[in-house]
C-alpha cells in the first residue's frame, strides 16, 4: 500500500522513536522537478563540485558488473557520500544496454537510493536516467562556461552523437544563455540524427543546423565540440582536426585517441576515477606511464588554481561522479517532499524490533 506525504512534512526518514519510511518517486515526478531549473541545476553541481574538492564527500570507484554473454553490456554501480547542506549517502545503479535502442528503448536505465546520514536506513528510490541525464548535462555546461571564460566563446558547437545525452547537453547550454550561430550535427544513426535535428527544430534552438557525413568535417567546423556516443574505444585519431584549438566535452570519454589529447590541454573532474577503465585519459597514462598531460581538475579552473591556455585544443573529460547524482537525486526529493507528492510505501520495512 502506497500514500502520499504531506507537505507539513519534509522528510520519510525516521525521527527518535518512529518508524522509517520508504519513498518511491517515479521518472515523471523526476521530470517534473528539474524541467527548468537549468540554472539553479548547473549551480548545484559546482557547489558539489567544490564540496567533493574540499574534502567533503566519500565518492568511491565505479563497480562495473560485465557479462560474457553480453560483452557490449554493463550494469555500473556508483556509492556515494555527500556533505554539506545535501547531507546524504547512497548509491546510483545505472545499466547501459545499447542493444536495447535497435528495439525502441533507451540504452540506459537507472535508479538511485537515498540513505539518511544518521541512521544509513534508505529513504528512498528514485528513477534516475533522468537525474543521470541531468547531472552529466549540467555538469557540461558548467565545464563549457567556466573553460571559455579566458578563451573566446564559442558560437559554433556541433554534437558527434545525437541521443538523450546530447539532447540534454544542448538543453542546459540554452537554458544557461548560451547562443550559436551553427550547430553540427554527427551520428552514425540516421534515426539519431533525424530526431536530433527534430527536437532541435522544436525546441527554438538558435543557428543553422547541419548534418555531417564526417565527425572530421563536424570537429573542424566546430569551436565547441561535445562528444556523446557509446564508443568503446578510440575512434578519432588525428590531432590536425583540432588544429583552430576547439574546446572539447568529451563526455562520452572513448572517443579519443592518445594523441589528440597529448596535443592538448586536458582537465577532467576527478583524476583517479577518471584514468582507469581504459578510458581515453588512462590510455594516455598507460602509454606515457605518467599523468603530466592532466592541466587539472575541473575545481582547479573554479579555484583559479588553473587555467585553459589560448593555443591549444582544450578537453574536459567527465567520468561522472555519484555525488553528483546525490545532489541532483536529493534536490529531487525535496522538491516533491515539498509539494506533498512523496509516495511513501506502508510497511516497507518490517521487523523493526531489535529482540523480536
Amino acid at each position: 500500500m502506497t500514500h502520499l506525504l504531506s507537505s507539513a512534512t519534509q522528510r520519510a526518514v525516521p525521527h527518535p522513536g518512529s518508524a522509517p519510511s520508504f519513498a518511491v518517486i517515479s521518472g515523471a515526478q523526476v521530470q517534473e522537478a528539474l524541467t527548468g531549473h537549468e540554472k539553479e541545476l548547473v549551480a548545484l553541481v559546482e557547489t558539489t563540485y567544490r564540496l567533493h574538492g574540499a574534502g567533503d564527500s566519500v565518492n568511491p570507484p565505479s563497480y562495473f558488473l560485465r557479462f560474457p554473454d553480453r560483452p557490449t553490456a554493463r550494469i555500473i554501480a556508483l556509492p556515494a557520500s555527500l556533505g554539506g547542506s545535501v547531507h546524504v549517502d547512497g548509491v546510483k545503479w545505472i545499466s547501459s544496454f545499447p542493444e536495447n535502442v535497435s528495439a525502441g528503448l533507451p540504452r540506459a536505465s537507472a535508479v538511485l537510493i537515498l540513505n539518511d546520514h544518521d541512521t544509513g536506513y534508505p529513504f528512498a528510490c528514485l528513477e534516475s536516467s533522468v537525474i543521470s541525464a541531468t547531472r552529466t548535462a549540467a555538469s557540461a555546461a558548467l565545464a563549457a562556461d567556466w573553460l571559455s571564460r579566458t578563451r573566446s566563446r564559442p558560437t559554433r558547437v556541433g554534437f558527434v552523437g545525437t541521443g538523450l545525452i546530447a539532447r540534454y547537453i544542448h538543453t542546459f547550454l540554452a537554458g544557461t544563455g548560451w547562443t550559436f550561430d551553427a550547430v553540427g550535427v554527427h551520428d552514425l544513426s540516421t534515426d539519431s540524427t533525424a530526431g536530433f535535428c527534430g527536437y532541435l527544430k522544436e525546441s527554438g534552438a538558435t543557428g543553422q543546423v547541419t548534418v555531417h557525413d564526417s565527425a572530421e568535417d563536424l570537429i573542424r567546423s566546430s569551436d565547441l565540440v561535445v562528444f556523446a556516443t557509446v564508443a568503446g574505444r578510440p575512434h578519432i585519431t588525428a590531432p590536425a582536426w583540432f588544429a583552430h584549438d576547439p574546446l572539447v566535452l568529451h563526455v562520452s570519454l572513448r572517443d579519443l585517441a592518445p594523441e589528440v589529447l597529448l596535443a592538448s590541454a586536458n582537465f577532467v573532474d576527478d583524476v583517479e576515477h577518471c584514468l582507469k577503465a581504459d578510458t581515453s585519459p588512462h590510455l594516455v597514462e598507460q602509454q606515457t606511464g605518467n599523468r603530466d598531460f592532466l592541466n587539472g581538475t575541473l575545481n582547479d579552473v573554479l579555484l583559479g588554481r588553473a587555467a585553459p591556455p589560448h593555443d591549444r585544443p582544450v578537453i574536459f573529460s567527465p567520468f561522472g561522479l555519484g555525488v553528483l547524482d546525490l545532489a541532483v537525486g536529493k534536490y529531487v526529493y525535496d522538491q516533491v517532499a515539498r509539494a506533498g507528492q512523496l509516495r511513501l510505501i506502508d510497511d516497507f520495512f518490517h521487523d523493526l524490533r531489535r529482540y523480536g
